[in-house]
C-alpha cells in the first residue's frame, strides 16, 4: 500500500466510486459520510491524506479541514465541491486546504493530484506551520471575481494562499482582466482586511504627484504645500496599497520605491526624516516588464522584488465558458445600481458576445451590457442593443458592424448565430478547409474559428 487516504463525501455514491478508483492504484483507503463520521476514524486509521466533499450535512469540509490540520498537521486535505466560485476556493486554500477539485472530479486528474501531494509529503517538502487555523474566512463582497474555468480555479487557488501572508505581489493580465479585483480579493480576504486598501493608477498621476501621494510631503515641499500631508504608504497602516501599471513609471520613483521594499522606509517629498510603513504592496501591470527591463526602462532589481508572487490573469477570450456567468453576475449587477430590468439575453445577442474577441476584456462586456441594458426596453437585451467594438481604440461604429455574409440574407428572418454559420462555412469552404487561412480572413484566432466549427457542426473539406 502506497498511502492511507479517508474519502470523505454524503453522496454515496460518488464516496464509493472514488475510493474504489483509489484502492485500484493500491492505496489504502476508508469512506466516511460525514465530517464528523471522519473525525472518529481518523485517530485509528491515521490517514495521510483526506479528501472531503465541501458541503456536507452537519459540519462543513472547511470545518473538517481546520479540525483535521489542528489535530494531525502532518496529514494534508484535498476540497471538493460542486461550486466553482472563488468563495470557496479561497476558502478551503485559507482553511489550510493543499488543493481544491470541482465536482464531477476526472478520475485522472485525481489520480494525479493524489500522487503528487503524497510524494511532496513523504519527501518532506510541506510547511504547515504556514497556516493560521484560527484565521477567520470574510464574506465575499460586492468585488468577488466569479468564473468556473480552470485558469480561474488556480488564480481563486493562489488568492487563498497569499491572503495567509504578507508577501509582494505581481498580478499581470491585460487591461480590463480584473487585476484589481484580484488585489482586492487578497486583502479582503487576509488578516489586515479592516486595514485600508489603497488603490493608485501610476499612470493617472504626474511623477511628482504620485511620490507626493504615496509618500506624503512636509510644509513648504513645493508651491502650494501650506501644511504637512502623510502619504498612502503611512495611511495604509498595515493594510494594501495596490500599485496599478506599475511598469510605466520613471526610473527615478522606482529607485525610491525600491527602497521602500527592502528597507520599509521612505523619506516624505522635502523631507529629512525616514518614516516606516508596514503597508503591503500589491503592483500590477499589463506591460512586458522583461522587455522593458532589457531596454533599461525599468530596474532588474525592483522587477524581482516585486515578483517575489506573481499571478497571471487569463483574458477573456481564453475563458469563454465563463459567459454566461459574467453575463448574468453582470446583469444582476447592473439591476442593483441602475433600476433597470433586464435580467435575460436573446439567443441572438448571446451568439454576437460568444462571437466577439473582447479586447477590453470584463471590463468592455460590463460596459457593453451596462449601455444595453440602459437602451433595452423590457426584460429581454436584443442584439440590437449591443454595439461592441465601438469603444475600441480606432475602430468607429462602421467598421464595428458585421462583415458582410457572402450572399443576401434577409436578417430579419435568421437569428444572428445562423449569418454566423453560415459565413464562417462560406470562408471555410473557399480556403479549401485552410482552418489558418480561413480564421485569418475572418479576423479570428484559430482556437475561435474551431469552436465554431464545433458548435454550428460545420462541414471542413478534407
Amino acid at each position: 500500500m502506497r498511502g492511507r487516504i479517508l474519502v470523505v463525501d454524503d453522496e454515496e455514491g460518488l464516496r464509493e466510486a472514488l475510493a474504489e478508483r483509489l484502492r485500484h492504484l493500491e492505496y489504502q483507503v476508508e469512506a466516511a459520510d460525514s465530517a464528523e463520521s471522519a473525525l472518529a476514524q481518523i485517530a485509528a486509521f491515521e490517514p495521510h491524506l483526506v479528501l472531503t466533499d465541501l458541503r456536507m450535512p452537519g459540519m462543513s469540509g472547511l470545518d473538517l479541514t481546520e479540525r483535521i490540520l489542528e489535530d494531525r498537521p502532518d496529514a494534508d486535505v484535498v476540497v471538493m465541491t460542486g461550486h466553482e466560485d472563488m468563495t470557496s476556493a479561497v476558502g478551503a486554500m485559507k482553511a489550510g486546504a493543499v488543493d481544491y477539485l470541482v465536482k464531477p472530479v476526472r478520475m485522472e486528474t485525481l489520480a494525479s493530484l493524489v500522487d503528487r501531494v503524497l510524494k511532496e509529503q513523504f519527501l518532506d517538502r510541506k510547511t504547515p506551520a504556514l497556516r493560521d487555523q484560527d484565521d477567520p474566512r470574510p464574506s465575499p463582497g460586492p468585488d468577488a471575481i466569479v468564473g468556473g474555468d480552470p485558469r480561474m480555479i488556480e488564480v481563486y487557488k493562489l488568492i487563498g494562499t497569499l491572503a495567509g501572508n504578507r508577501a509582494t505581489v505581481l498580478i499581470r493580465g491585460e487591461t480590463g482582466t480584473g487585476k484589481e479585483r484580484v488585489a482586492r480579493a487578497i486583502h479582503q480576504h487576509s488578516n489586515h482586511a479592516t486595514e485600508p486598501f489603497i488603490a493608485v493608477n501610476c499612470t493617472a498621476l504626474s511623477e511628482s504627484l504620485l511620490e507626493s501621494e504615496l509618500f506624503g510631503h512636509v510644509k513648504g515641499a513645493f508651491t502650494g504645500a501650506t501644511s504637512g500631508r502623510r502619504g498612502y504608504f503611512e495611511l495604509a497602516g498595515s493594510g494594501t496599497v495596490f500599485l496599478d501599471e506599475i511598469g510605466d513609471t520613471s526610473q527615478e520613483f522606482q529607485a525610491k520605491l525600491l527602497r521602500v521594499l527592502q528597507e520599509r522606509t521612505f523619506y516624505p517629498v522635502g523631507g529629512e526624516t525616514l518614516r516606516k510603513t508596514d503597508a503591503r504592496i500589491i503592483a500590477a501591470t499589463h506591460q512586458p516588464l522583461e522587455t522593458l527591463v532589457k531596454e533599461g526602462s525599468f530596474r532588474e532589481d525592483l522587477y524581482f522584488r516585486l515578483r517575489v508572487v506573481e499571478m497571471n490573469i487569463p483574458p477573456l477570450r481564453e475563458r469563454m465558458s465563463d459567459l454566461p456567468l459574467l453575463i448574468e453576475t453582470l446583469l444582476a449587477r447592473i439591476r442593483r445600481e441602475t433600476g433597470q430590468k433586464v435580467d435575460r439575453v436573446e439567443q441572438a445577442a448571446l451568439a454576437s458576445l460568444e462571437a466577439y474577441d473582447w479586447p477590453g476584456n470584463v471590463r468592455e462586456l460590463e460596459n457593453a451590457l451596462t449601455r444595453g441594458a440602459l437602451v433595452a426596453r423590457g426584460r429581454t437585451l436584443a442584439v440590437d442593443h449591443l454595439r461592441l467594438g465601438v469603444d475600441r481604440p480606432g475602430i468607429d461604429e462602421e467598421r464595428a458592424a458585421p462583415a458582410p455574409v457572402h450572399q443576401r440574407i434577409e436578417r430579419d428572418d435568421l437569428a444572428l448565430a445562423q449569418v454566423i454559420s453560415e459565413h464562417v462555412q462560406f470562408v471555410i469552404r473557399r480556403t479549401g478547409g485552410n482552418k489558418s487561412e480561413a480564421a485569418r480572413i475572418l479576423g479570428i484566432s484559430r482556437s475561435r474559428l474551431q469552436r465554431y466549427v464545433d458548435r454550428f457542426g460545420l462541414d471542413v473539406p478534407d
